[in-house]
């Protein structure tokens, strides 16, 4: 088994304002993964995705990306349908150049879709993603489509499962925090992290990509919630200690990215806690 802890993005203590300083930066605090964030567009120049690839394979940073927020692939309006398909693929193409993987992004919104007209929706658009993806010669980036928080966003696990199913090429992104908040607190236990894993075990992945915050949420009813904004991990909403277990318990090759509000302090957290289960980084 294999741990990977790291940002989502630059690690606030670092002095360099650079993804090359974040990625020195998280190399000499101990950590080893980053997921670099094209929060609002895709500014990155092909080089500098050769030369942070080129810096995060000598430094042994896993990298993987995050594409740009403005994504709806349930859109049925064909311009808005093809900018977030423009934005998906022009992450995945400086993914390539950085040897990351996978490509996260928000699928989009049911609006007036049913859950299976938003799925239809959803793996076209990804099947298209994918042919492109090909003819422009990037083989090793995988499109990561992540859980999401709300109940108006297309993303539930099982959505998620289905959709890594159906499309080569994707492989699904964990973020727990949306989990949480979706399913209103339902990670209590280690029995609710096995559970979720278990819905995984059909995709026979060789590692899990996921995103670990704690969440306030408002609840919508028993069972059902909607995510608000994130919390450090000391808020314990989930608290993450059964997590750990279960990840330790299963041997697996995993990435936990911390989207926490205070980043590599709680990426830090998260390390300490698998070393007082006695895994060496």
């Amino acid at each position: 088994m294999k741990v990977y802890l790291g940002t989502a993005g630059i690690p606030i203590s670092s002095k360099e304002r650079s993804t090359l300083g974040g990625i020195k930066h998280l190399a000499e605090i101990g950590l080893q993964s980053m997921e670099v964030q094209f929060v609002r567009r895709v500014g990155m120049s092909n080089q500098m995705a050769k030369d942070v690839g080129k810096l995060a394979k000598e430094l042994n940073i896993k990298l993987s990306v995050h594409a740009p927020y403005y994504i709806n692939l349930c859109s049925q309006e064909k311009e808005k349908l093809e900018a977030s398909k423009k934005r998906i693929l022009d992450s995945c193409e400086r993914a390539n150049f950085m040897q990351a993987s996978p490509v996260t992004f928000h699928p989009g919104f049911y609006g007036k879709l049913t859950s299976e007209q938003a799925f239809q929706a959803v793996k076209e658009a990804c099947d298209d993603l994918v042919d492109r993806m090909q003819k422009k010669g990037i083989e090793n980036v995988k499109l990561g489509p992540e859980i999401m928080g709300k109940q108006s966003a297309f993303g539930t696990v099982e959505e998620t499962v289905r959709i890594c199913k159906e499309v080569k090429c994707c492989v699904p992104v964990v973020d727990w925090a949306h989990i949480n908040a979706r399913t209103g607190g339902g990670l209590r236990t280690q029995a609710d992290f096995s559970k979720i894993f278990d819905e995984f075990k059909p995709l026979k992945l060789e590692h899990l990509h996921t995103h670990v915050t704690c969440v306030e949420f408002s609840l919508v009813e028993e069972g059902k919630g909607n995510g608000r904004y994130h919390l450090p991990l000391k808020a314990k909403k989930p608290d993450f200690e059964p997590l750990v277990k279960e990840i330790l318990g299963r041997k697996l090759n995993i990435t936990l990215i911390s989207e926490s509000p205070i980043l590599e302090k709680d990426a830090l957290v998260l390390k300490k806690m698998f070393e007082q289960h006695d895994y060496k980084f």
